[in-house]
């Protein structure tokens, strides 16, 4: 079995993320605390400059139609106006992460007698960056799942929930969303054979990977390099997966509930309901995510270019300009498939997302459209998807 305390380092390993946020060591509820710099001060003057009288504050948790909010005179409940949410853009109402514009609290009643302690969001700051999935069921519309993250964990555990060509689905939406993507392996304490496998989904995935155990706290040093003060991480993966645990070890104490996996299929059950951000020991961020049951990418086309950049550039050198990596003479991605430099299975994998996002792209174009609903480009076709 590994030694995990021996290596505490992520494989294929990015640069150092800068340090520099502050000279000082902010208030429990400072803004600084919770990321604000002087580039959101700027674009806060100019997203209100016509809307004087409001105050910045950051969206901690959403559940239904309230809002839990952060700012400098601490924590309250916010709300939208009607309005608000008829004018709103698709996907532009508050997601955890973002940064708005509110009317402070009051004790009063507004003229319809409703309690007005909760504060009203009357703008929505442009993101920096945006993870955004295709929502689940039949709707043809984004979901925002958490906004202006610096880093994006992705969790999968070594036992029976490791699976590949998902993990192609969440590096491809980490890539979508502008934030640096961090594949950590849990439960490594339980298995053998680690340091192949990280080796392995490293050089596949092209992304940092973090072997590490939350019972035993092997492998947890090597995250501190993204978990530093005033930076936002993001944690996703499948339920089971142990991010419920991870999060209380790094907070040193049980901010969520845990339940164990079901021993027939390794699979999870759903202990965070919720999206959350919590303010850790060391001054970072991390927003808990509920596990996924459904990945559906959405407007990832230049994602899937960056996640596959391996097998495009390699497709530029085919003979034919129009090959379809099947049985055509000169095919480089079937000469390495043989050559066994590629898992066949990645190529499917490819063609598979491919396929799915054009589908997406045609889907959101047939449906009705929203007053400002983004318009989405079908991604370019490198790959025949015929199979």
């Amino acid at each position: 079995m590994t030694d995990l305390n021996a290596a505490d380092a992520a494989i294929g390993s990015a640069p150092e993320p800068e340090t520099s946020r502050s000279a000082t060591q902010p208030l429990p509820h400072s803004l600084a605390t919770w990321g604000w710099d002087e580039p959101w001060s700027q674009t806060f003057a100019a997203a209100t400059a016509e809307m004087p009288g409001l105050s910045p504050a950051r969206v901690m948790a959403r559940q239904r139609e309230v809002w839990f909010l952060v700012a400098e005179t601490g924590e309250f409940p916010g709300a939208v106006t009607g309005k608000f949410r008829r004018d709103a853009e698709e996907g532009w109402l508050p997601a955890v992460g973002d940064w708005v514009g509110t009317v402070p609290p009051s004790r009063d009643a507004d003229d319809d007698g409703r309690d007005l302690d909760a504060a009203q969001i009357d703008v929505v700051l442009p993101r920096r960056t945006c993870l955004t999935r295709r929502a689940a069921g039949r709707r043809v519309e984004a979901q925002v799942v958490a906004t202006n993250i610096d880093t994006l964990f992705i969790a999968t555990s070594l036992n029976g929930d490791l699976n590949p060509r998902r993990l192609d689905r969440y590096v491809a939406m980490g890539h979508e969303s502008g934030a640096e993507t961090i594949l950590l392996l849990t439960k490594a304490d339980l298995v053998d054979e680690v340091d192949s496998v990280a080796t392995e989904l490293a050089k596949a995935l092209r992304v940092p990977v973090v072997p590490m155990s939350s019972r035993s706290g092997a492998g947890l040093a090597a995250l501190d390099r993204w978990l530093l003060p005033a930076r936002t991480v993001a944690l996703v993966g499948s339920s089971g997966v142990g991010k419920s645990t991870l999060l209380n070890r790094l907070a040193g104490r049980e901010l969520m509930a845990t339940s164990e996996i079901r021993e027939d299929d390794s699979r999870g059950r759903h202990t965070t309901s919720h999206r959350e951000l919590f303010l850790l020991p060391s001054g970072a961020m991390i927003l808990d995510t509920p596990g996924m049951r459904e990945l559906g990418l959405w407007d990832a086309t230049a994602a899937l270019d960056d996640t596959f950049a391996d097998l495009v550039e390699l497709a530029e050198k085919c003979r034919y300009p129009n090959c379809t990596h099947r049985n055509e003479p000169g095919c480089a991605i079937q000469a390495a498939v043989r050559a066994g430099r590629f898992d066949y299975s990645r190529v499917r994998s490819y063609r598979l997302l491919s396929r799915e996002a054009s589908e997406q792209s045609t889907a959101a174009a047939a449906a009705p459209r929203r007053r400002g609903r983004p318009s989405v480009a079908p991604p370019r076709r490198r790959f025949d998807d015929d199979y």
